[in-house]
């Protein structure tokens, strides 16, 4: 019989799991602590646990775990970009931030992407597979062991598109979100390139969750040219989705608009993003691209002047700080040179 992952596990699925092996609903309490909040790497350590206990938990499941295959960190701002091997040898990104107000993590949810977005450098080597809860959780608590640092905050902006892993990542909201972990969610971001379906259902769930939108274009004909999503779900479905995100929770939109040379940050496009904005309550991150060697995609010149023309037309907008440039923080790209030198 295979073993079943014990991390991905919610404490109510746990508890159902300790009733079935005819041990009290406690004891689940115990293990859910130990594991999520002593985070623990082996049964072998649960030291309130009976070694009889100890020993049926062993035949049924695993404790995940992940592996520190590259640790790279910034001589600018202490960016620590990590690369962690997962248990079937591929290998997800992970990269600790520092600011004024805490630590923030940016995790991965999948290994690759299939949105295709033609500037992001995790979807050239394609999807393989989406990340399980253990695998998204582990990168918090080996990050925070591994740094030494508390994790205040997680952007779920890694490679991958979170909502094309959406029952997976519902669970690890629910893990992080538990009684004993007790991360508020008020302080996890998931970016998202407009699944709308899932959006709605994201809605009614009612996390608190932050939900940032990449948009990087205000028309379907310029969105459509660089990321595929936009011919699946149009930017009128797209919108309307956001609005009903707003009202169902009361979370305002963040628009992540990555700014690329001569392709979305001229006057123009400035203009058609404010009318796609106007009279919306949302907040527009801008972002001068990260280059990739494998595409064409040059950073705009002219962030700065982009900005000011959506501040004058009321339209809330900051430049994203650029963290761990000389460590290429940007997700994907230590991934790819990995699978690079494995071949």
């Amino acid at each position: 019989m295979d073993k079943a992952d014990i991390l991905s596990l919610t404490s109510e699925e746990l508890e159902r799991e300790i009733l079935a092996m005819g041990e009290k609903a406690f004891r689940a309490k115990q293990v859910y602590d130990w594991l999520h909040v002593k985070k623990v790497t082996e049964f072998a350590q649960m030291s309130n646990i009976s070694a009889q206990m100890r020993e049926k938990l062993s035949k049924k499941f695993y404790i995940n775990s992940l592996k520190i295959k590259k640790r790279l960190v910034s001589n600018i701002d202490n960016t620590v970009k990590y690369l962690y091997g997962l248990r079937d040898g591929e290998a997800v990104e992970t990269v600790l931030m520092e600011y004024k107000h805490g630590n923030s993590l940016c995790i991965s949810t999948q290994v690759g992407c299939r949105m295709g977005c033609r500037f992001c450098a995790s979807t050239i080597a394609g999807w393989v597979r989406n990340l399980e809860p253990s695998e998204m959780l582990l990168q918090i608590y080996e990050t925070e062991r591994d740094s030494g640092k508390h994790v205040d905050s997680v952007v779920l902006m890694g490679i991958g598109e979170p909502l094309d892993n959406f029952d997976n990542v519902v669970k690890f909201l629910k893990i992080l979100n538990s009684e004993g972990n007790g991360m508020s969610l008020r302080h996890l971001s998931l970016s998202t390139c407009g699944v709308v379906d899932k959006i709605y259902e994201l809605a009614e769930l009612r996390t608190g969750v932050t939900l940032s939108v990449s948009l990087h274009a205000a028309t379907d004909e310029k969105r459509g040219a660089i990321m595929p999503i936009n011919k699946r779900f149009h930017l009128r479905e797209l919108m309307t989705a956001c609005d009903d995100y707003f009202k169902s929770t009361g979370r305002r939109i963040s628009f992540e608009y990555s700014l690329i040379e001569g392709i979305n940050d001229t006057d123009e496009s400035a203009e058609e993003l404010i009318a796609l904005l106007r009279g919306k309550n949302c907040h527009v991150n801008l972002i001068p691209v990260n280059e990739v060697k494998e595409r064409e995609f040059k950073k705009s010149r002219y962030v700065e002047r982009f900005r000011q023309r959506l501040e004058n037309a009321g339209i809330n907008a900051t430049v994203r700080r650029t963290l761990g440039a000389d460590i290429n923080a940007a997700c994907g790209q230590l991934r790819r040179e990995d699978k690079a030198e494995v071949k």
